[in-house]
């Protein structure tokens, strides 16, 4: 197994100070294995981001531990609840790219650790989780956000279907490693691709969130040119220079997590000047224990809500990792993980469906 190397950024955070967050994370699991929200309720998505900057931290016992809480929550139809109490379900609706990203996590213990006795222990679990995501995915490609009692919401948002690509992109590489491939996993994530990048119109209007501005480069749908007109676009609208970005265009509030993912994105679509001064700007939100505040409102000059949830923390981390050319640049870039059969730029949408024979379904 390789070891874990957390690598500090020079001028921003040094590798003790991340070990010091990676910690605080750690101090937040409850022994179930849940990392939950500072409320005390945990969602799959956040809770699997914690459990890789557990992996990358050296935690690998507080890691697997949280995969086992993911196996012992999953229902029998692949899916995870919104939200848990520990063990005991909180919120009932399923939100698919909450379910989606246990792929990446296990790829990236994959990446990190070198183990394979992990991922084949999670392979079942991830297949049932991705044939309920793919099963949610409309004709023209996007993936319905949510589902009560195995009944889609015939809805769909651009930051959870940017995401569940990076998540099917994992899943995929997983199933070359298991010797189990998911052609219907290659054909969904080609489409889903495809209508991030050049078809928005196709999903519910979020645009005051910032998420959906920088999501889709951050989940590999969208780089190059594109990515940079993209970022142009709205980077007045939401970055706080020198304090962040803004959750919402409309409200005087920096958050972390935001900003660490866009640092993320900047970094990935080969901007790090830019994706180092973010990072460096929004460590004014950093605790002394290493924990990190979730967000700061600067017309009060106030930390609001006032708590420091993990979730925030692990974003941090990874976002500096990647930044320092660690074990997460490769995670994030995405140029080793499968595309999925991917359309022509050009295709066009009819009816709800590709045009012509492109990507049909077998």
């Amino acid at each position: 197994m390789r070891r874990p190397e957390l690598r500090g950024l020079p001028g921003v955070l040094t590798r003790e100070q991340l070990m010091q967050t990676v910690d605080a994370i750690a101090a937040a699991q409850q022994p179930c294995g849940s990392l939950p929200w500072p409320d005390g309720h945990t969602d799959a998505w956040d809770h699997v981001e914690c459990a890789m900057v557990l992996t990358l931290g050296g935690r690998l016992e507080e890691a697997r531990a949280g995969y086992a809480w993911l196996r012992k929550t999953q229902a029998v139809d692949g899916s995870w609840a919104t939200s848990y109490r520990e063990l005991e379900v909180d919120d009932p609706m399923v939100d698919l790219n909450q379910c989606a990203y246990v792929a990446v996590g296990i790829w990236q213990w994959l990446q990190v650790t070198g183990d394979r006795t992990l991922p084949e222990q999670m392979w079942p679990h991830i297949r049932r989780a991705l044939d309920l995501v793919c099963d949610m995915q409309a004709p023209s490609g996007e993936i319905y956000w949510a589902s009560d009692d195995g009944v889609p919401r015939r809805e769909a948002l651009l930051t959870g279907s940017s995401s569940i690509y990076q998540s099917l992109r994992c899943g995929i590489a997983l199933a070359e490693l298991m010797g189990e491939p998911q052609p219907e996993w290659e054909l969904a994530a080609g489409l889903l691709q495809h209508v991030v990048a050049h078809h928005p119109d196709v999903f519910l209007d979020k645009a005051r969130f910032s998420m959906d501005w920088y999501y889709p480069v951050l989940g590999g749908a969208v780089r190059g040119r594109m990515a940079e007109e993209l970022f142009a676009q709205h980077w007045d609208t939401f970055v706080v220079p020198g304090l962040g970005i803004r959750c919402v265009s409309d409200e005087p509030w920096v958050t972390g997590a935001e900003t660490a993912e866009l640092a993320l994105s900047l970094l990935v679509s080969g901007d790090p000047d830019r994706a180092r001064q973010l990072l460096q700007d929004v460590q004014h939100l950093r605790h002394d224990d290493g924990s990190y505040w979730t967000g700061y409102v600067f017309d009060k000059k106030v930390r609001w809500p006032a708590e420091r949830s993990s979730w925030t923390a692990a974003a941090m981390v990874l976002a500096a990792d990647a930044l320092a050319g660690g074990q997460s640049l490769q995670l994030f870039d995405g140029r080793d993980l499968p595309t999925g059969v991917l359309l022509p730029a050009d295709a066009c949408l009819q009816d709800g469906a590709p045009c012509g024979d492109l990507a049909r379904r077998t």
